[in-house]
């Protein structure tokens, strides 16, 4: 965040040759409150998917390290990910020069003849198969990013195939010197298989290094392997950690997302390295296992945020949901509980917060059902979960006005939208319902190209808007509800664009993005009597506010901009009245009510100034303020690059002058009050 004096920022937000274009003053009433901002609000969301969370969050350098895909002669490991026009699917499409492209067989080359490694199932390590190397032959992993002057930590499981001991030597390369490269010799001896450490240091920076698995003396079973930087925390990436911890989000969801009405919550649990690797149920590639529930709560003690789980209501059961709650909150004297304390963690994680299933409205949903039978599901999986603990907040799975056309006849006789038959038949069992919502250059619609300013920045505003007015449309007055009114967990929000930088689904944002986002926020304040909870979906390189290279991690513009609210915003949201015209305005007390916050989005082309009425001698004092801006609506930050958004701060503004407004700018304004 950069600091500059009052006087530049005055002469960078209102240009001397060009006078502010006049907008209506803001009338701000610090007794007009309205119900106070659920800091959950700014949650955020990871799913295992692409590159969020393994070449994201996770520190593990290598794909494939159970070896999940069998390692032939025919090396060709990637392929590019392109959108099935009008259709929500990716499909793996021809190899494109991405720098990260989809994973869609083994990464690793066999080292010597292709009759010199065989994939064996019989005594595999972990999964269906193992590959034998035989001696004086090898594998090795391309494109893996390294720096200089840091130790790269790892190991090796492997086991001789016969009575001598055998010896793998690992071989770290930045470059074609003999000098760019270190290596290490591990020796096997017979019998099991054994787990061999190394350590090796680079000497140079780059992109394309390759790690070496070279076999000698005696044919070897290769287990498994891991590659880590040495400066990772717990197996996490200590970069991309610095950037979660400037977000300050309170609130994590896990695992998905779609992925989640695929996923077995035992499979990622236990020693990591016998966790069997799988296909990704919902998406491409790999799912390694290696981040499972243990590692997610570590991650969230990390982070000093509140951990939110996704159960399984699609190919899931009520049975296997329950068990998930008896892991992570029940004794060490129940089954779940058991196996929790067995691996390390006797104390009960008390986990509280739980999403009932995961978009089960939607024919791309693994164990979508019709609405008749999933609130059935629903009911027996709340149920069963609440019985373990009945302390659980749950939120079920809702899309107000859904109705499936194609899928489900009853309920297009019935028109009921989903969430409305869902508030109608499990409103008991649920704490809050989910609202997804999404909005860009989507790939499941027809590509118009790049909508004008003024339009993209208003769609997250308009749907969030739209959302909250559905439901209590529906809600308020329903008899069947008795009074009651069930808050929305906006559980997924964002943009999203069809064009992938950083892997699937890996868009990149721009300033026109931060300032939508920034709308977005700001409507969710207007809707705070309705809207609990919601979800910046996702937070690492799938959709991210944060955007990871294989060496850097850098804040997005949308992620700037939920730095910014969640840091500086107040809790306590004032009623506006008025139109400011092209500026969208909230206001908010802080908690302990001794500062007015102003947030104004500018997203225009043109700097702004905007009058501000507050009683006379209430303000105590100058005003402070924090501001994104850029050169123009495309600006974007990349990992490893300077900074071309970044967030301002100034000090000693005088509100009794109308507030100076920078061109294609969020900023918040902090009035100290007497």
């Amino acid at each position: 965040m950069k600091s500059i004096p009052l006087a530049l920022a005055l002469s960078l937000a209102v240009p001397a040759f060009a006078a502010p274009a006049p907008v209506p003053a803001v009338h701000l009433d610090p007794a007009a409150t309205a119900t106070p901002i659920n800091p959950f609000i700014y949650g955020q969301f990871i799913e295992h998917l692409g590159r969020c969370i393994y070449g994201g969050i996770w520190a593990e350098m290598l794909e494939d390290r159970k070896f999940y895909y069998p390692v032939t002669a025919e090396y060709a490991p990637n392929r590019g990910l392109a959108p099935t026009a009008g259709t929500s699917d990716f499909n793996v499409g021809d190899l494109q020069q991405s720098a990260f492209p989809a994973l869609v067989a083994s990464p690793w080359e066999i080292i010597g003849t292709p009759a010199g490694v065989e994939m064996i199932t019989a005594k595999a390590f972990v999964g269906d198969h193992t590959p034998q190397v035989r001696a004086g032959h090898g594998l090795r992993h391309h494109k893996l990013g390294v720096v200089s002057d840091l130790d790269y930590v790892g190991y090796v499981w492997a086991r001789p195939t016969g009575d001598r001991a055998t010896t793998i030597e690992v071989v770290l390369t930045w470059g074609d010197a003999p000098a760019e490269r270190a290596a290490q010799r591990l020796t096997f001896a017979p019998g099991d298989y054994s787990r061999q450490p190394f350590t090796l240091r680079s000497r140079g920076r780059t992109d394309g290094a390759r790690f070496e698995l070279r076999v000698h003396d005696a044919d070897a079973l290769i287990g498994t392997a891991s590659l880590m930087p040495g400066d990772n925390l717990r197996g996490m990436r200590r970069d991309t950690l610095a950037r979660l911890k400037e977000l300050n989000s309170p609130m994590f969801r896990w695992p998905g997302g779609n992925f989640v009405s695929g996923y077995d919550w035992r499979d990622g649990i236990g020693d990591r390295d016998r966790r069997p690797p799988r296909g990704n149920p919902a998406w491409t590639g790999i799912e390694h296992n290696d981040f499972g529930t243990d590692e997610f709560l570590d991650f969230c003690r990390e982070l000093d945020t509140t951990p939110m789980i996704a159960a399984n209501t699609g190919f899931g059961d009520a049975y296997s949901a329950a068990q998930w709650v008896e892991y992570c909150n029940s004794s060490p004297n129940t089954l779940a509980g058991g196996w929790r304390a067995k691996n390390g963690h006797a104390a009960a994680y008390g986990v509280q917060y739980w999403c009932v299933g995961n978009e089960m409205f939607g024919p791309w949903q693994l164990g979508f059902m019709p609405l008749k039978q999933y609130t059935l599901k629903h009911n027996l999986v709340a149920k069963a979960m609440h019985a373990v603990d009945p302390a659980l907040v749950l939120v079920g799975v809702g899309s107000i006005g859904k109705i499936n056309q194609d899928n489900d006849p009853e309920q297009v006789k019935s028109g009921l939208g989903w969430s409305e038959t869902m508030l109608l038949a499990c409103a008991d069992k649920m704490d809050l319902i989910s609202e997804h919502v999404y909005a860009g250059r989507l790939p499941w619609e027809a590509d118009t190209g790049r909508a004008p300013l003024e339009t993209h920045v208003g769609l997250l505003r308009s749907a969030i808007r739209h959302v909250a007015d559905q439901h209590r449309a529906f809600q308020i007055g329903r008899p069947e509800l008795k009074g009651r009114i069930v808050p929305i967990a906006m559980d997924e929000w964002n943009y999203w664009h069809r064009e992938y930088t950083f892997g699937e689904l890996g868009c990149r944002y721009d300033l026109a993005d931060g300032l939508g986002v920034a709308m977005g926020l700001h409507e969710f304040f207007r809707q705070s009597d309705i809207i609990h909870m919601a979800h910046y979906a996702q937070t690492v390189n799938v959709i991210g506010a944060i955007k990871t290279s294989r060496t850097a991690a850098e804040m997005e513009t949308t992620g700037l901009v939920l730095q910014m609210y969640r840091a500086h915003f107040g809790s306590v949201p004032l009623k506006l009245a008025g139109d400011f015209g092209p500026l969208d305005v909230a206001a908010a007390l802080t908690a302990d009510g001794k500062s007015l916050t102003v947030a104004v989005v500018n997203a225009t082309t043109s700097a702004k100034a905007l009058p501000l009425t507050l009683e006379k001698g209430r303000a105590a004092g100058p005003a402070s303020a924090w501001t994104i801006s850029g050169a123009d609506e495309r600006a974007f930050n990349a990992p490893g690059q300077s900074r071309a958004v970044d967030i301002v701060r100034t000090e000693g503004i005088d509100t009794t002058r109308p507030l100076a407004l920078p061109a294609l700018s969020a900023a918040i304004f902090v009035i100290p009050l007497r």
